[in-house]
């Protein structure tokens, strides 16, 4: 794997790199080949509050992480054992579906059993509840007024001038965001 570190507000020290880089090199156990794709970590730190964010593209997957804690060693751990729990869950999921269709093909070295074993999580999903409404063609502006008076996290629309559904969302620091599809 490649490490992309970046820091805001933080100095990305050697000991700092050394320890993320050992830390998430640490889920290339759960593979049967190492996965060459990128790793990308934003360090953080705002009001004596350190935040990791942790990305990893690959093929099937994006395993993604974001922690908040008051010490950066710390985050970096929590951040790690949330990946490590995402990447249970889909190799149970995984291997549950190569073996309803009878295929021997395993992608991860670690057996079933241990995961389920260490986490207590469980890998069915489950809908409870299912909503449909009518998508209201309107700008990114107007959606995010009609978010906020919703009081909602999130809204869902049709945007006026492409004519693709669209999400906005608000994000953790207070600002919006927007999720569009590629053309």
């Amino acid at each position: 794997m490649k490490y992309n570190i970046r820091g805001e507000n933080i100095e990305v020290t050697k000991a700092i790199q050394e320890y993320v880089e050992k830390k998430i090199g640490k889920l290339e156990r759960y593979f049967d080949t190492p996965p060459t794709s990128d790793v990308h970590v934003n360090l953080s730190v705002y009001n004596d509050e350190q935040r990791i964010e942790v990305t990893i593209p690959m093929t099937n997957l994006l395993l993604r992480a974001e922690v908040q804690h008051i010490d950066l060693y710390a985050a970096i751990d929590l951040a790690v054992d949330k990946l490590e729990r995402q990447i249970r869950k889909y190799k149970t999921k995984v291997n549950r579906k190569f073996r309803q269709e009878g295929s021997p093909k395993h992608i991860f070295a670690e057996m079933e059993k241990e995961a389920d074993n260490e986490t207590g999580e469980s890998d069915e999903i489950d809908i409870v509840r299912k909503k449909q409404f009518d998508l209201k063609p309107m700008d990114s502006e107007e959606a995010v007024l009609q978010m906020d008076m919703l009081g909602h996290a999130f809204y869902v629309f049709t945007n006026a001038i492409s004519g693709d559904t669209n999400v906005v969302y608000r994000r953790k620091d207070g600002r919006y965001g927007l999720i569009e599809p590629n053309s």
